[in-house]
């Protein structure tokens, strides 16, 4: 059942769409306002947020770019259902990171299309995270992080469960400890053009010795794991938006499209285009085989 969170500081409305969010077999929760919709978002982690702008306190603007700026909340779905209409609102929204804008009065039935596209959407994401996550169950340390819930067969992969990929899928870094403030630099600014020089001043190493300790502990390097971060984003906006191939490359943190390009096709064996054109025919459930 996927978890929806409604932030609403009207209680009338905020109760109405929680009402028929359940009758369509979705779980879903509230909050009355922006501070206690980002609290619910880190202990919940929903599979998708709905917000009102105009809060006391927080405004939903406020929310998503907090909830964009944490590698645990950075892609989950986010709706904004609002009373600001002009098109500089719905601008503002769609540049900050929304997934989609709905205007009130809102229909249950508008509300359920948009949640729909949006899961639709995640899932293709989340499959391809769960893939890349997949090599490192292999990890001692990954391992000893996951605990009990990593099964294991003897000639096969180590695959997480439903739980272990719930609360893990969202991000492809390997839960290793050591590494978390590494994984937190490359999270927070994978999007801007950053050196290995970089990352290791932020967490106060040599270049030699983090590319080193980075290596032994994934097998990767640093730049591999910064691309590896950069090609997700890519893939969401593809799939979550009709950018240009171009806009996208500047948005995950390439200066010139060519390099993106050519560093796609490396990961995936197709173009961005083919790839966007691939995954968009994935869509077309309907909400009983989503929630």
């Amino acid at each position: 059942m996927k978890r929806i969170l409604v932030i609403e500081n009207k209680t009338s409305t905020r109760k109405f769409f929680l009402k028929e969010l359940k009758a369509k077999g979705f779980d879903a929760i509230g909050a009355k306002n922006g501070q206690i919709g980002i609290q619910r978002v880190k202990q919940e982690l929903p599979d998708l947020i709905i917000s009102e702008i105009v809060m006391p306190s927080l405004d939903g603007y406020s929310v998503l770019t907090k909830l964009r700026q944490m590698g645990a909340t950075a892609i989950i779905p986010f709706i904004f259902l609002s009373e600001k209409a002009t098109q500089a609102d719905i601008r503002k929204g769609m540049k900050l990171g929304a997934d989609d804008y709905l205007t009130k009065p809102c229909t249950i039935e508008e509300l359920l299309e948009a949640v729909i596209a949006q899961l639709e959407k995640q899932a293709v994401i989340k499959q391809w995270y769960i893939a890349q996550l997949q090599p490192f169950r292999e990890l001692p340390e990954a391992e000893n992080a996951l605990g009990s819930n990593v099964k294991t067969q003897q000639g096969s992969e180590r695959l997480p469960d439903k739980a272990v990929v719930d609360s893990t899928a969202l991000s492809i870094f390997p839960p290793v400890p050591q590494l978390n403030d590494i994984f937190d630099f490359i999270e927070t600014h994978y999007y801007q053009v950053i050196s290995l020089d970089d990352v290791a001043h932020s967490v106060g190493y040599s270049p030699a010795y983090l590319t080193d300790l980075v290596r032994r502990k994934t097998g990767q390097s640093v730049y591999r794991w910064i691309t590896k971060r950069r090609m997700v984003a890519a893939c969401s906006l593809l799939l979550e938006t009709t950018h240009s191939i171009e806009y996208i490359a500047e948005a995950v943190g390439y200066r010139h499209a060519w390099c993106f390009f050519r560093q796609f096709r490396k990961s995936f064996g197709m173009t961005p285009r083919d790839w966007r054109s691939t995954y968009h025919g994935c869509v077309g459930k309907t909400y009983e085989d989503i929630a």
